[in-house]
């Protein structure tokens, strides 16, 4: 599509510190079924969406062993592979799925090994650039989960380590057994509960990943009213915000249609100005 903004428009972030990626990923979460269980409802259409995010200048897409289970990461392989040479693609372990919509924690390192290992055999990677533990395990020390890692790591499975879904103790826990390159946790201007994380990222040159960046924000005010002035829709303008936050922040918008994929990467273009940033800041501060 000629004139199509692409991810580039957002600027580079460096990720480990020998990963240079678009500051505009992608999440492969929605390219599976309802409950984000399952194949997609329309396999095709998952393809295309994957296709158009790569096409639009994406390279950098998150999943994870748990997105299907197992689904996301197979189909990005059916897709993609071979991969582009500057495409990174990072994934998770951690987590059980007993069913539709449900998540349960697993951090034991037998599970972690298996998971890990099943990742590089989806993704068809001999390494995998970016390995993250997906959330904390309440019955398992964090630090015996994140030393599991720090043992794929040794082996050569895994580049570089990510932890998600922590806390600031969390994170400086993890950082006494390991470098940690980037952090996930849900964030979007409507929850702002992980300013904390950000800010310390921001200071310690951590790449910061949102889930849900664009959850709940329909119903602010700035936001609204900087996506009339703008013409373009409020998801648009919760991305924008977030790539302003933060020269950290890597947003991962996902979906399943590659309209919708287009139209999240053309936000990397929207340019908001100190005002509208403040205003969205001070409303959901």
């Amino acid at each position: 599509m000629a004139g199509q903004p692409d991810a580039s428009a957002a600027g580079t972030i460096d990720v480990g510190g020998d990963l240079t990626v678009n500051r505009m990923g992608f999440g492969a979460m929605r390219v599976t079924g309802q409950g984000i269980w399952g194949p997609p409802p329309d396999r095709d259409q998952a393809q295309a969406a994957l296709r158009r995010a790569v096409e639009l200048g994406v390279n950098f897409i998150d999943t994870a062993d748990s997105y299907g289970p197992e689904v996301s990461e197979t189909l990005i392989a059916d897709t993609l592979y071979p991969y582009p040479d500057d495409l990174v693609i990072a994934t998770k372990g951690g987590l059980l799925r007993p069913g539709p919509g449900r998540w349960t924690p697993d951090g034991r390192p037998e599970h972690l090994r298996e998971a890990c290992e099943g990742s590089l055999r989806r993704l068809r990677l001999d390494q995998i650039p970016l390995y993250q533990l997906h959330r904390p395990d309440p019955k398992v020390p964090y630090a015996e989960s994140v030393g599991t890692l720090v043992d794929l790591k040794n082996e050569g499975k895994i580049r570089h380590i990510g932890i998600s879904n922590v806390t600031e103790s969390q994170l400086r826990e993890a950082q006494q057994l390991t470098p940690v390159v980037s952090v996930q946790n849900r964030y979007n201007p409507a929850d702002r509960s992980s300013d904390p994380v950000v800010d310390l990222c921001d200071q310690e040159a951590i790449a910061f990943l949102p889930w849900a960046p664009i959850q709940d924000t329909d119903r602010l005010v700035p936001l609204l009213n900087a996506a009339r002035d703008h013409g373009v829709s409020i998801r648009q303008i919760a991305l924008a915000w977030l790539l302003g936050r933060s020269a950290q922040i890597l947003p991962i918008p996902g979906s399943g249609s590659p309209e919708h994929v287009a139209e999240n990467i053309a936000a990397a273009s929207i340019q908001l100005s100190s005002a509208e940033a403040n205003a969205i800041l001070d409303v959901t501060g």
